[in-house]
Protein backbone atom coordinates (compact mmCIF):
# COMPACT_ATOMS: atom_id res chain seq x y z
CA UNK A 1 0.00 0.00 0.00
CA UNK A 2 1.24 3.44 -0.82
CA UNK A 3 0.73 6.27 1.61
CA UNK A 4 2.59 9.33 2.84
CA UNK A 5 5.85 8.58 4.61
CA UNK A 6 5.63 9.14 8.35
CA UNK A 7 8.32 10.94 10.30
CA UNK A 8 6.84 10.45 13.78
CA UNK A 9 9.40 8.95 16.19
CA UNK A 10 6.72 6.56 17.47
CA UNK A 11 6.01 5.30 13.95
CA UNK A 12 9.74 4.81 13.46
CA UNK A 13 9.86 2.94 16.78
CA UNK A 14 6.92 0.72 15.78
CA UNK A 15 8.59 -0.10 12.47
CA UNK A 16 11.87 -0.93 14.20
CA UNK A 17 10.09 -3.17 16.69
CA UNK A 18 8.15 -4.82 13.84
CA UNK A 19 11.43 -5.64 12.10
CA UNK A 20 12.73 -7.22 15.30
CA UNK A 21 9.70 -9.32 16.14
CA UNK A 22 9.21 -10.42 12.53
CA UNK A 23 12.42 -12.47 12.81
CA UNK A 24 10.77 -14.57 15.54
CA UNK A 25 7.15 -14.57 14.36
CA UNK A 26 7.09 -17.77 12.30
CA UNK A 27 8.89 -19.79 14.96
CA UNK A 28 6.68 -18.34 17.67
CA UNK A 29 3.56 -19.26 15.69
CA UNK A 30 4.76 -22.83 15.16
CA UNK A 31 5.56 -23.21 18.86
CA UNK A 32 2.41 -21.40 19.91
CA UNK A 33 4.27 -19.29 22.46
CA UNK A 34 4.95 -15.58 22.87
CA UNK A 35 8.70 -14.92 22.65
CA UNK A 36 10.03 -13.32 25.85
CA UNK A 37 12.37 -11.31 23.61
CA UNK A 38 9.33 -9.60 22.08
CA UNK A 39 7.97 -8.62 25.47
CA UNK A 40 11.37 -7.38 26.60
CA UNK A 41 11.82 -5.28 23.46
CA UNK A 42 8.42 -3.65 23.96
CA UNK A 43 9.16 -2.95 27.61
CA UNK A 44 12.63 -1.52 27.06
CA UNK A 45 11.43 0.72 24.23
CA UNK A 46 8.60 2.18 26.31
CA UNK A 47 6.05 1.15 23.71
CA UNK A 48 3.55 -0.14 26.27
CA UNK A 49 3.25 3.39 27.67
CA UNK A 50 2.46 5.33 24.49
CA UNK A 51 -1.05 6.13 25.72
CA UNK A 52 0.01 6.97 29.30
CA UNK A 53 -0.65 10.64 30.20
CA UNK A 54 2.27 13.02 29.90
CA UNK A 55 1.71 14.08 33.51
CA UNK A 56 3.02 10.67 34.58
CA UNK A 57 5.86 10.57 32.07
CA UNK A 58 4.08 8.91 29.14
CA UNK A 59 3.67 10.10 25.56
CA UNK A 60 -0.12 10.60 25.76
CA UNK A 61 -0.58 9.83 22.09
CA UNK A 62 -3.95 10.36 20.47
CA UNK A 63 -6.04 7.37 19.45
CA UNK A 64 -5.21 8.08 15.82
CA UNK A 65 -1.47 8.03 16.51
CA UNK A 66 -1.79 4.78 18.47
CA UNK A 67 -3.73 3.19 15.60
CA UNK A 68 -1.00 4.23 13.17
CA UNK A 69 1.67 2.72 15.42
CA UNK A 70 -0.26 -0.54 15.78
CA UNK A 71 -0.67 -0.80 12.01
CA UNK A 72 3.12 -0.84 11.75
CA UNK A 73 3.83 -3.12 14.72
CA UNK A 74 1.34 -5.78 13.61
CA UNK A 75 3.12 -6.23 10.32
CA UNK A 76 5.89 -7.89 12.30
CA UNK A 77 3.64 -10.13 14.42
CA UNK A 78 -0.08 -9.83 14.98
CA UNK A 79 0.23 -11.93 18.15
CA UNK A 80 2.75 -9.61 19.76
CA UNK A 81 0.89 -6.52 18.57
CA UNK A 82 -2.27 -7.80 20.25
CA UNK A 83 -0.37 -8.17 23.52
CA UNK A 84 0.69 -4.53 23.18
CA UNK A 85 -2.82 -3.39 22.31
CA UNK A 86 -4.21 -4.48 25.67
CA UNK A 87 -2.54 -1.96 28.05
CA UNK A 88 -2.54 0.74 25.37
CA UNK A 89 -6.31 0.60 24.88
CA UNK A 90 -7.08 0.33 28.61
CA UNK A 91 -5.07 3.39 29.56
CA UNK A 92 -6.16 5.38 26.51
CA UNK A 93 -9.84 4.73 27.20
CA UNK A 94 -9.40 5.51 30.90
CA UNK A 95 -7.96 8.91 30.01
CA UNK A 96 -11.37 9.78 28.58
CA UNK A 97 -13.75 7.82 30.77
CA UNK A 98 -11.99 7.38 34.09
CA UNK A 99 -13.08 4.05 35.52
CA UNK A 100 -10.68 4.12 38.46
CA UNK A 101 -9.91 6.61 41.18
CA UNK A 102 -7.06 8.94 40.31
CA UNK A 103 -4.59 7.22 42.60
CA UNK A 104 -5.38 3.82 41.07
CA UNK A 105 -5.14 5.14 37.54
CA UNK A 106 -1.73 6.63 38.31
CA UNK A 107 -0.66 3.34 39.88
CA UNK A 108 -1.52 1.44 36.70
CA UNK A 109 0.26 3.99 34.52
CA UNK A 110 3.40 3.81 36.62
CA UNK A 111 3.44 0.01 36.41
CA UNK A 112 3.70 0.35 32.64
CA UNK A 113 6.30 3.11 32.86
CA UNK A 114 8.38 0.94 35.19
CA UNK A 115 8.48 -1.95 32.74
CA UNK A 116 5.37 -3.85 33.76
CA UNK A 117 2.68 -5.39 31.57
CA UNK A 118 -1.02 -5.34 32.47
CA UNK A 119 -4.09 -6.93 30.98
CA UNK A 120 -7.68 -7.41 32.03
CA UNK A 121 -8.81 -10.89 33.07
CA UNK A 122 -12.56 -10.72 32.58
CA UNK A 123 -13.73 -13.44 30.18
CA UNK A 124 -14.71 -16.81 31.61
CA UNK A 125 -15.54 -20.17 29.98
CA UNK A 126 -19.18 -20.15 31.10
CA UNK A 127 -19.66 -16.40 30.72
CA UNK A 128 -17.93 -15.69 27.43
CA UNK A 129 -17.21 -12.02 26.84
CA UNK A 130 -18.43 -9.78 29.70
CA UNK A 131 -19.44 -7.20 27.07
CA UNK A 132 -22.67 -9.20 26.67
CA UNK A 133 -23.55 -9.13 30.35
CA UNK A 134 -23.73 -11.94 32.88
CA UNK A 135 -22.35 -12.79 36.30
CA UNK A 136 -18.75 -13.66 37.04
CA UNK A 137 -18.12 -17.09 38.54
CA UNK A 138 -14.72 -15.91 39.76
CA UNK A 139 -15.31 -14.45 43.21
CA UNK A 140 -13.60 -12.90 46.20
CA UNK A 141 -14.41 -13.12 49.90
CA UNK A 142 -13.20 -10.86 52.70
CA UNK A 143 -10.57 -12.36 54.99
CA UNK A 144 -8.53 -11.05 57.89
CA UNK A 145 -5.60 -10.48 55.53
CA UNK A 146 -7.53 -8.79 52.73
CA UNK A 147 -9.44 -10.79 50.11
CA UNK A 148 -9.31 -14.40 48.94
CA UNK A 149 -9.90 -14.96 45.21
CA UNK A 150 -11.01 -18.17 43.52
CA UNK A 151 -11.98 -18.71 39.91
CA UNK A 152 -10.99 -19.36 36.31
CA UNK A 153 -10.42 -16.86 33.48
CA UNK A 154 -9.73 -17.50 29.80
CA UNK A 155 -8.54 -15.50 26.78
CA UNK A 156 -6.05 -13.69 29.02
CA UNK A 157 -3.73 -12.29 26.35
CA UNK A 158 -0.11 -12.06 27.46
CA UNK A 159 -0.44 -15.00 29.82
CA UNK A 160 2.43 -15.65 32.17
CA UNK A 161 4.35 -12.68 30.72
CA UNK A 162 1.93 -10.29 32.43
CA UNK A 163 3.21 -8.67 35.60
CA UNK A 164 -0.24 -7.59 36.83
CA UNK A 165 -3.80 -8.76 36.21
CA UNK A 166 -6.95 -6.66 36.39
CA UNK A 167 -9.35 -9.35 37.62
CA UNK A 168 -13.09 -8.74 37.31
CA UNK A 169 -15.15 -10.90 39.67
CA UNK A 170 -18.08 -11.10 42.03
CA UNK A 171 -17.75 -9.68 45.56
CA UNK A 172 -20.70 -9.78 47.95
CA UNK A 173 -23.12 -10.21 45.06
CA UNK A 174 -21.81 -7.32 42.97
CA UNK A 175 -19.14 -6.79 40.36
CA UNK A 176 -15.68 -5.77 41.53
CA UNK A 177 -12.18 -5.46 40.10
CA UNK A 178 -8.86 -6.22 41.76
CA UNK A 179 -5.28 -5.50 40.81
CA UNK A 180 -3.50 -8.84 41.25
CA UNK A 181 0.27 -9.21 40.82
CA UNK A 182 0.89 -12.19 38.58
CA UNK A 183 2.51 -15.34 39.98
CA UNK A 184 1.22 -14.91 43.53
CA UNK A 185 0.77 -18.20 45.39
CA UNK A 186 -2.36 -19.88 44.04
CA UNK A 187 -2.16 -18.43 40.52
CA UNK A 188 -1.83 -21.16 37.93
CA UNK A 189 -1.51 -20.69 34.17
CA UNK A 190 -2.56 -23.36 31.70
CA UNK A 191 -1.24 -23.08 28.09
CA UNK A 192 -4.56 -23.56 26.32
CA UNK A 193 -4.14 -21.18 23.38
CA UNK A 194 -1.19 -22.47 21.34
CA UNK A 195 -3.36 -24.47 18.92
CA UNK A 196 -5.94 -21.74 18.33
CA UNK A 197 -6.75 -20.66 14.79
CA UNK A 198 -5.51 -17.09 15.23
CA UNK A 199 -2.77 -15.34 17.20
CA UNK A 200 -1.25 -18.60 18.41
CA UNK A 201 1.76 -16.78 19.87
CA UNK A 202 -0.25 -14.30 21.96
CA UNK A 203 -0.35 -16.57 25.04
CA UNK A 204 -4.07 -15.90 25.44
CA UNK A 205 -4.16 -18.68 27.98
CA UNK A 206 -6.37 -19.76 30.89
CA UNK A 207 -5.53 -18.69 34.41
CA UNK A 208 -6.80 -20.22 37.64
CA UNK A 209 -7.04 -18.51 41.01
CA UNK A 210 -6.93 -20.93 43.91
CA UNK A 211 -7.18 -19.17 47.28
CA UNK A 212 -5.13 -16.20 46.08
CA UNK A 213 -4.76 -13.62 48.84
CA UNK A 214 -4.51 -9.92 47.97
CA UNK A 215 -4.46 -6.94 50.37
CA UNK A 216 -7.47 -4.63 50.80
CA UNK A 217 -5.83 -1.79 48.87
CA UNK A 218 -5.80 -3.94 45.72
CA UNK A 219 -9.56 -3.53 45.37
CA UNK A 220 -9.80 -0.98 42.57
CA UNK A 221 -13.52 -0.79 42.03
CA UNK A 222 -16.77 -2.32 43.12
CA UNK A 223 -20.33 -1.96 41.87
CA UNK A 224 -21.80 -2.17 38.39
CA UNK A 225 -20.27 0.17 35.86
CA UNK A 226 -21.87 1.39 32.66
CA UNK A 227 -19.20 3.36 30.83
CA UNK A 228 -19.92 5.03 27.53
CA UNK A 229 -18.65 3.73 24.20
CA UNK A 230 -14.94 2.90 24.10
CA UNK A 231 -13.35 3.46 20.69
CA UNK A 232 -9.87 2.43 21.79
CA UNK A 233 -10.53 -1.30 21.97
CA UNK A 234 -12.24 -1.81 18.59
CA UNK A 235 -9.87 0.42 16.65
CA UNK A 236 -6.63 -0.88 18.18
CA UNK A 237 -7.63 -4.52 17.77
CA UNK A 238 -8.78 -3.83 14.21
CA UNK A 239 -5.40 -2.21 13.55
CA UNK A 240 -3.71 -5.45 14.61
CA UNK A 241 -5.63 -7.59 12.14
CA UNK A 242 -5.32 -4.96 9.45
CA UNK A 243 -1.56 -4.78 9.94
CA UNK A 244 -1.38 -8.53 9.41
CA UNK A 245 -3.34 -8.09 6.18
CA UNK A 246 -0.85 -5.47 4.99
CA UNK A 247 1.95 -7.93 5.71
CA UNK A 248 0.11 -10.59 3.67
CA UNK A 249 -0.34 -8.13 0.82
CA UNK A 250 3.35 -7.25 0.86
CA UNK A 251 4.35 -10.92 0.91
CA UNK A 252 2.11 -11.65 -2.09
CA UNK A 253 3.48 -8.72 -4.08
CA UNK A 254 7.08 -9.70 -3.32
CA UNK A 255 6.32 -13.26 -4.39
CA UNK A 256 4.82 -12.01 -7.65
CA UNK A 257 7.94 -9.95 -8.34
CA UNK A 258 10.29 -12.84 -7.59
CA UNK A 259 8.40 -15.81 -9.02
CA UNK A 260 9.65 -16.58 -12.57
CA UNK A 261 8.10 -19.81 -13.92
CA UNK A 262 10.23 -21.51 -16.55
CA UNK A 263 7.30 -21.55 -18.98
CA UNK A 264 6.84 -17.79 -18.61
CA UNK A 265 10.43 -16.62 -18.37
CA UNK A 266 9.53 -13.47 -16.46
CA UNK A 267 7.96 -12.57 -13.10
CA UNK A 268 4.30 -13.38 -12.70
CA UNK A 269 3.84 -9.75 -11.64
CA UNK A 270 3.87 -8.94 -15.35
CA UNK A 271 0.66 -10.90 -15.92
CA UNK A 272 -2.59 -8.88 -16.10
CA UNK A 273 -4.38 -11.54 -14.02
CA UNK A 274 -1.90 -11.15 -11.14
CA UNK A 275 -2.02 -7.37 -11.40
CA UNK A 276 -5.81 -7.53 -11.26
CA UNK A 277 -5.73 -9.74 -8.17
CA UNK A 278 -3.32 -7.38 -6.42
CA UNK A 279 -5.66 -4.56 -7.32
CA UNK A 280 -8.48 -6.50 -5.69
CA UNK A 281 -6.34 -6.65 -2.55
CA UNK A 282 -5.29 -3.01 -2.53
CA UNK A 283 -8.61 -1.33 -3.22
CA UNK A 284 -10.41 -2.40 -0.01
CA UNK A 285 -7.20 -2.09 2.02
CA UNK A 286 -6.73 1.52 0.94
CA UNK A 287 -10.35 2.31 1.78
CA UNK A 288 -10.19 0.52 5.14
CA UNK A 289 -6.99 2.27 6.18
CA UNK A 290 -8.55 5.65 5.45
CA UNK A 291 -11.66 4.68 7.43
CA UNK A 292 -9.64 3.54 10.44
CA UNK A 293 -7.62 6.74 10.64
CA UNK A 294 -10.63 8.95 9.88
CA UNK A 295 -12.69 7.29 12.61
CA UNK A 296 -9.85 7.58 15.13
CA UNK A 297 -9.45 11.25 14.28
CA UNK A 298 -13.20 11.82 14.61
CA UNK A 299 -13.09 10.22 18.06
CA UNK A 300 -10.10 12.33 19.11
CA UNK A 301 -11.99 15.44 17.97
CA UNK A 302 -15.19 14.35 19.75
CA UNK A 303 -17.27 14.62 16.60
CA UNK A 304 -20.97 13.81 17.13
CA UNK A 305 -21.09 10.79 14.82
CA UNK A 306 -17.72 9.40 15.88
CA UNK A 307 -18.98 6.18 17.50
CA UNK A 308 -20.86 5.02 14.40
CA UNK A 309 -17.80 5.80 12.30
CA UNK A 310 -15.60 3.83 14.70
CA UNK A 311 -17.87 0.78 14.48
CA UNK A 312 -18.10 1.02 10.69
CA UNK A 313 -14.34 1.35 10.34
CA UNK A 314 -13.66 -1.57 12.66
CA UNK A 315 -16.12 -3.81 10.84
CA UNK A 316 -14.95 -2.84 7.36
CA UNK A 317 -11.26 -3.16 8.27
CA UNK A 318 -11.75 -6.68 9.59
CA UNK A 319 -13.72 -7.72 6.51
CA UNK A 320 -11.12 -6.12 4.22
CA UNK A 321 -8.34 -7.97 6.05
CA UNK A 322 -10.07 -11.31 5.56
CA UNK A 323 -10.67 -10.61 1.87
CA UNK A 324 -7.11 -9.39 1.29
CA UNK A 325 -5.48 -12.44 2.84
CA UNK A 326 -7.79 -14.74 0.89
CA UNK A 327 -6.82 -13.17 -2.43
CA UNK A 328 -3.14 -13.07 -1.42
CA UNK A 329 -3.28 -16.84 -0.97
CA UNK A 330 -4.69 -17.16 -4.49
CA UNK A 331 -1.93 -14.98 -5.94
CA UNK A 332 0.78 -17.19 -4.46
CA UNK A 333 -0.96 -20.52 -5.01
CA UNK A 334 0.26 -23.79 -3.50
CA UNK A 335 3.25 -22.31 -1.69
CA UNK A 336 0.87 -20.17 0.37
CA UNK A 337 -0.33 -23.34 2.11
CA UNK A 338 3.13 -24.22 3.40
CA UNK A 339 5.34 -22.72 6.07
CA UNK A 340 7.77 -21.45 3.43
CA UNK A 341 5.94 -18.11 3.44
CA UNK A 342 4.13 -16.31 6.29
CA UNK A 343 0.91 -16.11 4.29
CA UNK A 344 -0.93 -18.94 5.97
CA UNK A 345 -0.15 -17.38 9.36
CA UNK A 346 -1.54 -14.03 8.25
CA UNK A 347 -4.53 -15.81 6.71
CA UNK A 348 -5.32 -17.43 10.07
CA UNK A 349 -4.49 -14.43 12.23
CA UNK A 350 -6.85 -11.94 10.59
CA UNK A 351 -9.83 -14.22 11.18
CA UNK A 352 -9.60 -13.48 14.89
CA UNK A 353 -11.10 -10.08 14.12
CA UNK A 354 -14.60 -11.51 13.81
CA UNK A 355 -14.64 -12.29 17.55
CA UNK A 356 -14.11 -8.81 18.97
CA UNK A 357 -17.16 -6.69 19.82
CA UNK A 358 -18.91 -4.92 18.30
CA UNK A 359 -18.92 -7.35 15.38
CA UNK A 360 -21.14 -8.82 12.70
CA UNK A 361 -24.83 -7.98 12.90
CA UNK A 362 -24.33 -5.94 16.07
CA UNK A 363 -21.86 -3.65 14.32
CA UNK A 364 -24.08 -3.20 11.29
CA UNK A 365 -27.10 -2.49 13.48
CA UNK A 366 -25.19 0.28 15.28
CA UNK A 367 -24.18 1.84 11.97
CA UNK A 368 -27.69 1.45 10.57
CA UNK A 369 -29.39 3.02 13.58
CA UNK A 370 -26.98 5.96 13.42
CA UNK A 371 -27.83 6.49 9.74
CA UNK A 372 -31.57 6.39 10.46
CA UNK A 373 -31.27 8.79 13.39
CA UNK A 374 -29.05 11.18 11.42
CA UNK A 375 -31.40 11.41 8.45
CA UNK A 376 -34.40 11.72 10.76
CA UNK A 377 -32.71 14.76 12.26
CA UNK A 378 -31.95 16.30 8.90
CA UNK A 379 -28.35 15.18 8.52
CA UNK A 380 -26.94 13.26 5.57
CA UNK A 381 -23.96 10.99 4.97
Amino acid sequence: MTHAEHTSPVIDLARDLADQIATRADSADKQGRLPPEDVQALKESGYFAISVPAAYGGLELSLRACVEAQLELAQGSASTAMVAAMPIHMIGAARENRQWADEHFEQLCRILLDGGLINSCASEPALGSPSRGGTFHTHAVKTSGGYCINGHKNWSTGGAHLTHLLVSLTLDGETAQFLVPNHLPGIRWEPTWQHALSLRASDSDDVYFENVIVPEENLLRRGAQKPGPNAWFPLLTAAVYFGAAIAARNAAVRFALERVPTALGKPIATLPKIQRQIGEIDTPLQAARLMLLDAAGAWDNQEPDAWARVVAAKHFANEAAILATDIAMRVVGGQALTGALPLERHFRDVRGGITHPPSGDTALEIVGRAAIDALSNGASL
